[in-house]
């Protein structure tokens, strides 16, 4: 169900989605940046203007290579310097760190066709609110919650998924479980394909952390990537300023470009 938004969804007149077609607010809003993105592309020039419109949120090869090379001319991204570089990798060590395990269990809350995405997230934040409450106790809530609530087949075991490496985990899971210190249950909601999860960390096994020269290379990519996000968010940002819209809101948006 489109939260909150009006009966149809434009960017300068072109609607974002079919009639009877059902989008989550958040992925309206990635469709939104990618229609802004194209129709940026058309006016530089860079994509002709009979570029057929997204269909199901698709564009066209000729129109994502045409958003690349607008990224390209309008992102100037200045590259990092060896100072930086050497204060991120001092501040999160972890993030490099080779041969990290994490020990989890969780509750699924599974995001499936017409289901109601605002009465599921309300369902999994008072789960989390309670599991928050209990954490650390003798109880082992927890596990309790997980076999009568998770939508996982792991819930049948108290929702224990084991010890995980980041290789064997969704993108969007890993960046919540690895490269950091917390024990525990995770203060927020960790959104993935599958749906929305509360996690519990059990145990942290942190691997190795190769010295900076090592990993100099990919610290600089990291920062690169930190300031492509930033970069882009604005540039949509100001997009959606000059824009025609209706339907959609960008407040805080995200493009899935950096997702």
């Amino acid at each position: 169900m489109q939260d909150n938004l009006c009966d149809v969804a434009t960017v300068n007149g072109t609607a974002l989605y079919r009639e009877g077609e059902t989008l989550s607010a958040e992925a309206l809003r990635q469709r939104a940046c990618i229609e802004l993105l194209r129709q940026s592309a058309i006016e530089a020039g860079l994509l002709g203007a009979h570029d057929p419109a997204p269909v199901d949120g698709a564009i066209s090869v000729a129109a994502s290579a045409a958003i690349d090379t607008l990224l390209e001319r309008a992102l100037q991204l200045p590259e990092p310097t060896e100072d930086a570089c050497r204060r991120y990798h001092a501040a999160q060590p972890g993030r490099f760190a080779v041969g990290e395990r994490v020990r989890a269990r969780h509750v699924l809350f599974a995001v499936t066709p017409g289901l109601d995405i605002g009465a599921l997230r309300k369902r999994a934040e008072s789960c989390l609110l309670e599991l928050r409450c209990e954490n650390g106790t003798v109880s082992d809530r927890f596990a309790r919650v997980a076999r009568d609530m998770s939508n996982c087949p792991s819930g049948a075991y108290g929702g224990d998924l084991g010890w995980l490496r980041i290789d064997e985990c969704a993108p969007e899971f890993a960046k919540e479980l690895f490269g950091r210190p917390d024990i525990g249950v995770l203060p927020h909601l960790v959104h993935s394909r599958f749906g929305l999860h509360v996690v519990e960390v059990m145990e942290r096994d942190p691997g190795i952390v190769p010295e900076f020269d090592t990993v100099r290379e990919a610290v600089a990519q990291a920062l690169r990537q930190q300031a492509f996000a930033t970069a882009l968010r604005q540039y949509i940002s100001v997009l959606a300023g000059r824009a025609d819209m209706t339907g959609v809101q960008m407040d805080g948006a995200a493009s899935p470009l950096v997702q």
